[in-house]
């Protein structure tokens, strides 16, 4: 019988019904005991590998152009609708609607121009001196990006009520929205020859985060939909996924100078916070990420080809299990292997599965891991 965690008093637990997860609550309360690095009858599990890629659609769209494809509100919304209809996703594998236009999404409200294709969007760098400072204005009523997100999110709360959770749009604040301004490979230059303009810079790109991370939470809660982003891990308390992809780029010396203050003001909006460790780049600096009290728990993103492999990664992944929670994404042919080697407490597993024979045997399977 799966044992049911009692909510910690301090957070507002409210029902959620989806017709596409009628166990809802029980994965609820496994995402919670993770979080206190606890295992109910299982750790959490959700059938979806890697990080996730918003699919803008399930079926062919009349345009040529792929930001018409991306700004089609109502195409996006239904379409995903259509994906999930009669569906029921199983473990902690939520369904949710991503309202993305793109990581760069942020810097793009003060003013950045995005460039689509069919599968991204990015911003091409737009502050080339620090005159240019004067460029990045916040006009969230008049700004095209901002604007199409409201829409998307606005829409998909309407429309998935009852059927899937809404996440709130990709949010990067800090360094890599001061990245996204002036150029990775400038703003390293910088970091040696103007350090007082680059924490100008981050400080920037920190000051309105928590109105704009506030307002995007209100929208959430004001249709009983919990707080999540891109990761679909969803809390009851506001949640937020800082990261740093711009860390692996420097030094931990630069890292604690530079991007260390701008973390601890960032993570201070949310009352969950899972940190983003993209790559051996960034893991590089997990012992100051581990001085963050605020960081709940690492989701370890290996990336792709030689680095697939998990069980390379099984030191570094006991390393932050000794410190937090942490979120590990493994293929099921890789499952037996890895439990061999690894304790369940704290781990919350992304297995990429659509066999539904498959996840039902993965999910007994993890019921007897000691």
């Amino acid at each position: 019988m799966t044992q049911i965690m009692t909510p910690p008093k301090r957070v507002n637990w409210w029902n959620v019904e989806l017709e596409s997860m009628p166990h809802f609550e029980e994965a609820m309360q496994r995402v919670y005991a993770w979080y206190e690095g606890q295992v109910l009858d299982r750790p959490p599990v959700r059938f979806m590998s890697t990080l996730y890629t918003p699919t803008l659609s399930n079926k062919p769209h009349p345009a040529d152009n792929p930001k018409v494809v991306w700004y089609d509100v109502e195409f996006r919304v239904e379409s995903y609708l259509q994906s999930i209809e009669g569906h029921i996703f199983l473990g902690e594998t939520f369904p949710f609607f991503y309202p993305f236009l793109g990581v760069d999404s942020y810097a793009a409200f003060y003013g950045a121009e995005l460039t689509y294709d069919n599968f991204t969007s990015w911003s091409a760098p737009f502050v080339h001196d620090w005159d240019d400072l004067s460029r990045l204005n916040l006009d969230l009523a008049a700004n095209e990006t901002f604007i199409k997100v409201e829409e998307l999110t606005n829409f998909a709360l309407e429309r998935c009520q009852g059927k899937s959770l809404v996440g709130y749009t990709s949010l990067h604040p800090g360094i890599d929205c001061a990245a996204a301004w002036r150029g990775f490979e400038q703003l390293c230059i910088d970091m040696v020859y103007e350090p007082d303009k680059v924490k100008e810079l981050i400080d920037i790109a920190l000051a309105d985060f928590q109105h704009i991370f506030d307002h995007y939470n209100a929208m959430l809660s004001a249709k009983n939909n919990p707080s999540l982003s891109w990761m679909a891990v969803p809390s009851f308390e506001t949640m937020h996924i800082p990261g740093c992809d711009f860390a692996t780029l420097i030094s931990p010396n630069f890292f604690e100078k530079f991007i260390l203050p701008a973390l601890q003001i960032e993570v201070r909006v949310a009352k969950k916070n899972i940190f983003h460790v993209d790559g051996a780049g960034v893991a590089r600096h997990l012992d100051a990420i581990f001085e963050l009290p605020e960081v709940n728990a690492i989701q370890w993103a290996q990336g792709a080809g030689a680095n697939r492999p998990i069980m390379q990664w099984i030191p570094l992944i006991k390393k932050i299990q000794a410190h937090r929670p942490v979120i590990v994404d493994l293929s099921a042919a890789e499952l037996e292997s890895f439990m061999a080697e690894m304790k369940p407490d704290g781990l919350f597993l992304w297995v990429g599965s659509e066999d539904k024979e498959e996840q039902q045997a993965i999910l007994q399977r993890l019921k007897h891991w000691r």
